[in-house]
């Protein structure tokens, strides 16, 4: 039964308050530990995605019982959102220990953009004039994030390198998002499909830190639960909400609602990190949020 408007609008809120905690997380779990490296930063994802793995591990009975009867495509379609969302954390946390909080999210979350591309070449959609304004618009408001940014917190030593990172993981999350959303719509559950892909993605990032030479341990113990707040609040009601929403919602839509996650990451960094993002930041973010919009405003409503 499709749920009410108001229903979805609910779960969407909760889902948009917990992702944006993450980069808070994030950022503490790093200044715990003093470590801002791209090895420790993989370890956070890597343990982010393994505790949400075996969250889930019980519906994996289910799975294997066959009780589910879908077709293997399906299953290729949950694996292939897992490889992608284990790249999206590979790369989006990663950009945390380079640029501001606020320009990392809001890179991060230009899905629509890339949504509305991925969308022309996979499903031969055209793009309209003001989608193609939207994007200029938006890559505009993108650079002007990655200069500014290297005004605001000595730790950022490479903004430009944590602005590429960012726009990297908000490829890989709009794969993810589209992979999932057909892995549901041909019948796979929700909970059997974000069993597959958290366990997809926590297998991809399990090596990453060990090559890197990074553990996972020896770490001081807010670390620990800075990640586990992480893959409770962030992963498993954050991320998990918007897959449900993918049910009943466009992707289009979902990425939309996403959108918000910026502010609240932001307002966070500044009440928690006391992190206050230069005026190129901001203005370069309002802009990008104004070209996103443009882009996708004409058809949003046409798929609801």
């Amino acid at each position: 039964m499709q749920p009410r408007l108001w229903q979805l609008s609910i779960v969407l809120i909760i889902g948009i308050l917990s992702v944006s905690a993450a980069a808070i997380f994030i950022r503490l779990a790093m200044d715990s530990a003093d470590n801002y490296t791209i090895g420790f930063s993989l370890f956070l994802a890597a343990f982010r995605l393994i505790i949400s793995a075996l969250i889930l591990l019980p519906t994996w009975r289910k799975i294997k019982r066959g009780k589910v009867k879908v077709s293997n495509q399906t299953y290729y379609f949950a694996v292939a959102a897992g490889i992608c969302l284990g790249f999206h954390f590979a790369t989006w946390i990663s950009s945390l220990a380079f640029t501001s909080v606020a320009a990392s999210t809001t890179l991060v979350t230009t899905n629509p953009i890339w949504v509305a591309l991925l969308a022309r070449w996979w499903f031969k959609e055209k793009l309209s004039h003001k989608t193609a304004i939207g994007i200029g618009i938006a890559l505009v408001g993108s650079v002007l994030i990655a200069l500014g940014d290297s005004n605001t917190v000595s730790n950022h030593h490479n903004s430009l390198l944590g602005a590429i990172l960012a726009l990297i993981g908000a490829i890989m999350a709009s794969l993810y998002i589209i992979f999932g959303r057909q892995a549901q719509q041909k019948g796979l559950s929700l909970t059997n499909y974000i069993a597959i892909a958290y366990s997809t993605a926590a297998l991809i990032l399990f090596p990453l830190p060990l090559l890197l030479g990074a553990s996972y341990q020896g770490y001081p113990k807010a670390v620990y639960v800075y990640g586990l707040l992480m893959a409770i609040f962030s992963q498993i009601v954050g991320h998990t909400s918007f897959n449900w929403a993918l049910r009943w919602l466009s992707p289009t839509i979902v990425t939309l609602c996403i959108l918000v996650e910026p502010v609240g990451s932001s307002s966070l960094a500044w009440i928690f990190l006391e992190e206050i993002p230069s005026t190129e930041v901001i203005l370069g973010g309002l802009i990008l949020l104004l070209g996103v919009a443009i882009a996708v405003i004409n058809q949003k409503f046409k798929e609801l």
